[in-house]
């Protein structure tokens, strides 16, 4: 068996174990959103399916997963049908490069006889695939996401989904734009854009301290990036109808609402790789400090819907090209010069 085919397992083992956790992290996300929010809200979460309603997420999935799947006698046919898909797959590829543990194999093991060295390929690490141009993958592959909403709203024939779906081609793409701004200052910082390079530099401090503003505006993207509260404007219910995803239903809707979540986690864990630290962390294994981190900020971003509202679009826009991508040439600019004189 050659190194090559034996990468290949591993990486595909490692595929599977990782797609299932973030399964398993979108019925507890959705969980747990519903019960913090009714606790903000002052009002009952779920509570009927299962102990403290646990079990409500395996119903909500089992109910779309029967309902009547209504496929509308569109003009692009195809391409309606293909979209949701695009949005799930495409969410998923980002955590090819993001490292959730320091390692998850011994250095060598011994196969049929042979003794098999896994630290080529970085085999031996927790992480799918460890790219020496990891951050620019990630940055690539996350954006691909945005032509299954934009492929959705126009395929629908609908002018409100078709709305929407604009929405996500200016709000998306701009906040992109600040997103990749604002993690350079963490790039200068490391001198690295490898993943697994940019954690261990932060084994002594946290890159957060470092770039405090960087993290900020970070978050805020994060925000409009994964379409959340106050943020939520491609499928604002008020005045789109639900937006792009007006006439899908059953799984081809599961997908996107499993896209969202799965984006959430996804800006959540690269925070955690850049700013706080990725796995390091004293005592507890490393992948469990990075779940735990991952999770903190999930539930920030719960937090935050439950208590900001909804900004107008106009406002949304304005937000990020008058102060947000400013504010992040500047960050830039400093920590340039910072880096110089050190």
């Amino acid at each position: 068996m050659s190194d090559t085919l034996i990468f290949v397992i591993i990486s595909l083992i490692k595929s599977v174990v990782v797609v299932a956790l973030l399964l398993l992290g979108v019925a507890i996300g959705v969980y747990l959103e519903r019960r913090i929010l009714g606790f903000i809200h002052l009002r009952y979460g779920p509570n009927r399916c299962g102990p403290f309603g646990i079990l409500q997420t395996i119903a909500d999935g089992i109910k779309l997963f029967f309902k009547q799947d209504i496929t509308l006698p569109v003009t692009e046919r195809t391409l309606y049908v293909v979209a949701p898909i695009i949005a799930g797959v495409t969410a998923l590829f980002p955590f090819v490069a993001i490292p959730f543990a320091d390692k998850v194999l011994p250095d060598a093991i011994n196969l049929f006889g042979r003794t098999i060295d896994l630290t080529q390929y970085s085999m031996n690490r927790g992480v799918i695939a460890d790219l020496p141009g990891g951050i620019l993958f990630i940055l690539a592959v996350s954006s691909l996401s945005v032509y299954g909403v934009l492929l959705a709203g126009w395929t629908s024939d609908n002018k409100y989904s078709f709305l929407g779906g604009v929405r996500v081609t200016s709000q998306m793409l701009s906040y992109e734009l600040f997103l990749g701004v604002s993690i350079m200052g963490v790039l200068m910082v490391t001198g690295s854009i490898r993943m697994t390079e940019i954690v261990e530099a932060q084994k002594h401090m946290w890159n957060i301290v470092y770039q405090p503003v960087g993290f900020i505006l970070y978050m805020i993207a994060g925000f409009a990036e994964a379409c959340r509260t106050p943020f939520d404007l491609i499928e604002c219910e008020n005045e789109l109808g639900s937006g792009f995803n007006t006439e899908y239903s059953s799984m081809k809707f599961a997908l996107f609402y499993l896209a969202e979540y799965i984006h959430i986690i996804t800006i959540s864990a690269i925070a955690v790789t850049l700013f706080l630290g990725g796995w390091q962390g004293p005592w507890l294994p490393s992948g469990l400090w990075f779940i735990i981190k991952v999770a903190c900020l999930f539930v920030f971003f719960i937090w935050v819907r439950g208590t900001y509202p909804r900004v107008r679009f106009d406002q949304l826009m304005s937000l990020g090209w008058k102060y947000l991508f400013p504010i992040a040439m500047a960050n830039l600019i400093v920590t340039g010069v910072c880096v110089l004189i050190s």
